[in-house]
Formats: structure tokens, sequence, C-alpha cells
């Protein structure tokens, strides 16, 4: 009679100890995460040169990027989006991070786009990293998007502390709504 008692204790613990091991794998460390997302960054930046020529000016004068090789987005009413990507400072990739982005108002659809922050000052810089979540805010200037003439810099972008470009985009969302964005640090 004790060994079933004694296989029960003995399958719980064991069950028990495997679920942390699961748990613990998925952590990132010795995984392909990184590699991969640093692939899509290179990638993407590469696009982002060769369609818009004007960014590389950018690049160079910014302080550091963060690269959203993919963000993906859909909305019936309510909405949302997510990528994960990288913070570039001199062409070096420093850390990565997830964006998510919650949306509300009259939307349908879905689409996915590539975009690039560039921070222009390093306070701008600084406090995006130290920050555990950062939303964007009123300091954020869109500059490129692909439905329009292209690129364009006058006075107000050109001394904003965080510039955007968004662009490769594909899909079709409708509306009008009323968005949050977070980009939080993650280990891939």
């Amino acid at each position: 009679m004790e060994n079933p008692k004694l296989s029960r204790r003995v399958f719980t613990l064991g069950a028990l100890a495997g679920v942390s091991v699961t748990a613990a794998c998925g952590n990132g460390i010795g995984s392909r995460g990184a590699a991969t997302i640093d692939a899509r960054v290179d990638s993407t930046l590469q696009e982002m040169y060769r369609s818009f020529p004007n960014t590389r000016n950018l690049a160079e004068k910014a302080n550091g990027m963060l690269v959203m090789p993919l963000v993906t987005e859909a909305g019936f009413g309510f909405g949302g989006a997510y990528g994960r990507g990288a913070l570039r400072v001199g062409d070096v990739t420093v850390d990565y991070y997830s964006t998510t982005q919650l949306s509300g108002g009259l939307q349908i659809g879905g689409q996915q786009y590539s975009h690039v922050l560039f921070f222009m000052t390093e306070e701008a810089l600084t406090n995006f990293r130290r920050s555990p979540g950062w939303a964007v805010g009123g300091d954020v200037r869109y500059v490129i998007s692909d439905q329009g003439d292209g690129f364009k810099a006058d006075s107000t972008t050109t001394f904003a502390p965080v510039l955007a470009a968004v662009f490769g985009r594909a899909g079709l969302l409708v509306g009008a709504t009323l968005q949050g964005t977070k980009y939080s640090r993650i280990i891939p």
C-alpha cells in the first residue's frame, strides 16, 4: 500500500521539477533569438537606407537608434500591436526591446511595418534606457511614412529629441483611434 503513495509523491516531485526546468528554458540564454533579431535589424536598416537615403544622415547624427524590424498590428474596435527589435549605439547592439501597442476606437484590419526611433540627444537616449517602460509621447515626430511624399525635414523635426521613421507598410488598417505604445527591455 505504501508504494502507490510513494509513487504519487515521486511523480508529483518529478512533475514540479520538470515544470521548473521547462520554465527556465524560456529565459533566452543560449538561444538564437538575439542573432535572429540582429540579422533582421541589419536587413531593416539596409532597406531604410536604400529606400530613404536621407535617413543615413539622421543615423550619423543620432546618439542611438531603436530598430523594430517587424511590428504586427491588428484591430477590430480594440486593437494591438507587437514587435521585437534592438537598440543600437554606434552601430553596436546594446539592448533588445519589445514594443506593445494598445488602441481603441473605430478601426478594422491588420498591417505590418518597420520603424526606427532616432535618439538625437544624449538625454533622450539616457531617459529611454533608464525607464522601465517607455511610452511614445509628444516628443516624437514621425518624419517618414509610406503614405505621403517621402522624406521631409524642417526645423521642428531637426531639433526634436526623438525622431521616428515608419516604413515598409503592408496590409490595410482603417480607422481613427487613440493609442499608446510601450517599449520594454527583453532578453531574446
